[in-house]
């Protein structure tokens, strides 16, 4: 299947800027009319007011984003081999890890696609109208990946509504994935599940920062909010955090994270798990004179959109308000924000703020990010969207 449409979206004066700083995003309202008739995800040529070739990029008719960058050559040719090859480079720019992110959407030159490996097992979500449209091509590719003998489609992202795209899940290539599958990370063991978990079943992106509090815990009493499947709190375990208390919504999370302990030969006696609402359960924390040497506060997407950043802006604030509340003096605070509409200075701000709303004073020890199979493309502050701070109270 070949995309090399004849289709063009000529930008309205001015409105060339972003593209030539090489961002790879064009928003409807720069666009000044568009010439053709392209279908959902094909390609289409970019060119400025004057008619200069800007890019080449997947349509997206019902999105805000109406185009994301394939190529920036006018002569390529956006087709099954072009889409195969960039693949193939992502793929190999990570080596032979066996639980490591394949692709990263628009820092791999493939906007709107992430893939994880789990060992034989790679998951991938399509979550824009070009990754929709090379489907059957990226799985191919990704199956053709040395030592991947299946590949799951978790295309069930409330972002793929924006694109004009129903939500997709399913075996892509390959049989359907064991009901769970076991990683190594350092000296630490994960169990996962790629059909049921959240997003590809793991969040590989904090592989960096879990290793960090590791070596932070030992004989410190752990709080753990926003667990999922216990990332942070084997962590906290396996280096001989004196106690953990993890608290999460979800009850079947919870129930792999025990397992994750007796996988790790853990003494399941220093770990305690709470299926709660974490703001409720914050609260009653306080209310109970409960204190912690160690916070982790790594909360899912407040602000999936720039319109919803002053609502997540108060959500950041208040758990981060009621965690300062709960940290001993001299202990740490681990906290993140996963929303991209966030940026690192606003929430720096947000956490100096229940800092101050608190009473505590708190150093910042280290600024956290995604780890490095996670890139951030320079020209595309977009793609830095994890954001961490160490804080230690004073």
């Amino acid at each position: 299947m070949a995309s090399d449409s004849t289709a063009r979206l000529i930008l309205k004066p001015g409105k060339e800027k972003s593209l030539n700083r090489r961002h790879p995003w064009v928003f409807s309202g720069a666009i000044a009319r568009v010439e053709g008739n392209p279908g959902s995800g094909e390609t289409v040529r970019i060119s400025s007011h004057g008619g200069e070739f800007l890019a080449q990029a997947a349509f997206s008719p019902q999105s805000q984003i109406r185009a994301r960058v394939w190529s920036w050559v006018q002569g390529d040719t956006i087709d099954a081999g072009f889409i195969a090859d960039t693949v193939r480079r992502s793929a190999a720019r990570r080596g032979t890890a066996g639980a490591t992110r394949l692709i990263h959407g628009e820092a791999d030159g493939l906007p709107g696609i992430v893939a994880d490996r789990y060992h034989d097992t790679a998951v991938v979500q399509l979550l824009s109208a070009g990754a929709e449209y090379w489907r059957d091509t990226l799985a191919d590719a990704l199956a053709a990946i040395h030592g991947i003998a299946r590949v799951y489609e978790r295309s069930d992202a409330d972002v793929r509504a924006l694109e004009g795209l129903e939500p997709r899940t399913g075996a892509l290539r390959g049989t359907a994935p064991p009901h769970s599958i076991i990683i190594g990370e350092g000296a630490v063991q994960f169990g996962l599940s790629v059909a049921s978990g959240h997003k590809t079943g793991f969040y590989l992106d904090q592989s960096v920062s879990r290793a960090r509090l590791g070596a932070d815990a030992a004989g410190r009493d752990v709080l753990n909010c926003f667990c999922y499947t216990g990332g942070f709190s084997i962590a906290a375990l396996k280096g001989g955090a004196k106690s953990t208390l993890s608290i999460d919504s979800s009850g079947p999370a919870l129930a792999l994270a025990r397992d994750n302990v007796r996988l790790n030969g853990l003494d399941e006696t220093r770990a305690e798990w709470q299926e709660a609402d974490v703001f409720k359960a914050l609260r009653e924390l306080r209310d109970q004179g409960r204190t912690f040497d160690l916070i982790v506060l790594d909360p899912p997407k407040f602000a999936p959109t720039p319109a919803t950043v002053e609502r997540a802006a108060r959500a950041y604030k208040d758990i981060n308000l009621l965690g300062f509340k709960l940290l001993r003096p001299g202990g740490k605070l681990y906290t993140f924000s996963c929303s991209g509409g966030v940026s690192a200075d606003l929430f720096q701000k947000i956490v100096a703020g229940a800092a101050s709303d608190a009473e505590v004073e708190a150093r910042i020890e280290a600024r956290l990010s995604a780890a490095p199979d996670h890139p951030v493309l320079l020209n595309f502050p977009e793609g830095d969207y994890l954001k961490g701070l160490v804080l230690q109270r004073c």
